[in-house]
């Protein structure tokens, strides 16, 4: 059995352990660094972000970020996210330092386990509990109230998963989440590896794991509309860079998708693939692609691009709901919109 340390001392072991070699610079004010620019293809993009604003770099050094959660606490609040070479969850706070949350984050063996062991998408349940993909340890857990961790699912049908990559949390409790091979040491054709396909799940309230799709080649990120009658998950591979739109039935299940929006043509200009992606109170999505995050009408009609120039990860609604964080391969940065995520409830 694995010994758990008091959060006090497991956090001051881990930041004299990783902190000089992390190599992490935090912008301590904001706006003293910006990356990119705002990329406008459509009018409508005006009504979503104000003209002229920028992209603030927040942090860099990490070999690649991922994952960003925003916490809402009573001293304002601050993001989590992973950082899956380095096996961590870092935070970051306005006017702080990046600090080490989690160490191990998402592989708790003791052999090495490739490139990418640490955990990846993060989320909240419905009562405020981490939500973590993970890597390594192949399975979606939770964080409880009391420091521990706690396995959701690691297997379907007596196999064991991937890796989790993405998830995203209805309304009822139920916590859809898509399966692709990344964190695998081999990736797709690694030994260790026992499910023949790359599936996107609905992990029921009640616990009960079903299998939703295995028609997409490399599930990534994933979220829902603001009714939550589509469900919209992008697909990573390079052959087939795309975001599917699934209807979501009424017992769970979805039926059958239409492509989107296809990212073929930009794969070739930037670097990166389709990643993790959110939504806003309209329904548009905030999706990373190619060299940034793409704005993505529901109708599937590209309105512009936050472009950072970097193979970019992830992004996630912060601070009162308005301000996007975004992953960007060994970076953190944030745009302030005019817009707020979809169902964003204030503390």
């Amino acid at each position: 059995m694995r010994r758990i340390m008091s959060s006090r001392v497991f956090l001051a072991v881990i930041v004299v352990v990783l902190g000089p070699s992390a190599n992490v610079m935090s912008r301590q004010s904001a706006g003293d660094s910006t990356v990119g620019e705002i990329v406008k293809l459509d009018g409508r993009l005006d009504a979503l972000i104000e003209p002229g604003v920028k992209i603030e770099l927040l942090a860099t050094g990490f070999e690649w970020s991922e994952g960003p959660l925003w916490i809402q606490d009573p001293g304002g609040g601050y993001l989590l996210f992973s950082d899956i070479p380095r096996n961590s969850v870092m935070k970051w706070k306005e006017g702080g330092r990046v600090s080490v949350f989690m160490k191990p984050s998402g592989y708790t063996g003791v052999a090495d386990y490739g490139r990418e062991p640490g955990s990846n998408g993060l989320a909240l349940d419905l009562h405020g509990r981490i939500i973590f993909c993970e890597h390594g340890d192949r399975r979606l857990s939770i964080l409880e109230t009391d420091g521990g961790k706690r396995t959701l699912v690691d297997s379907f049908r007596g196999k064991r998963l991937n890796s989790p990559n993405d998830a995203a949390v209805k309304s009822n409790g139920d916590i859809y989440f898509t399966d692709p091979p990344y964190g695998l040491p081999e990736q797709h054709e690694d030994p260790r590896r026992e499910l023949d396909f790359c599936g996107v799940y609905r992990l029921s309230s009640s616990g009960q794991l079903s299998l939703l799709t295995k028609e997409m080649t490399r599930p990534n990120g994933i979220a829902f509309s603001p009714d939550e009658s589509v469900l919209y998950v992008a697909q990573s591979d390079p052959d087939d860079p795309i975001i599917k739109a699934f209807p979501v039935k009424r017992n769970g299940a979805v039926g059958r998708a239409k492509v989107l929006y296809d990212f073929k043509d930009l794969v070739r200009k930037y670097p990166g693939l389709p990643d993790g992606l959110k939504v806003d109170r309209h329904g548009n999505l905030f999706a990373t692609g190619p060299g940034g995050v793409y704005v993505i009408t529901p109708d599937g009609k590209l309105l512009g691009r936050i472009h950072t120039g970097k193979a970019t990860a992830n992004c996630a609604w912060g601070d009162d709901g308005s301000v996007l964080y975004i992953t960007a391969d060994d970076s953190l940065c944030r745009v302030k919109t005019k817009t707020k995520g979809a169902n964003w409830k204030n503390p």
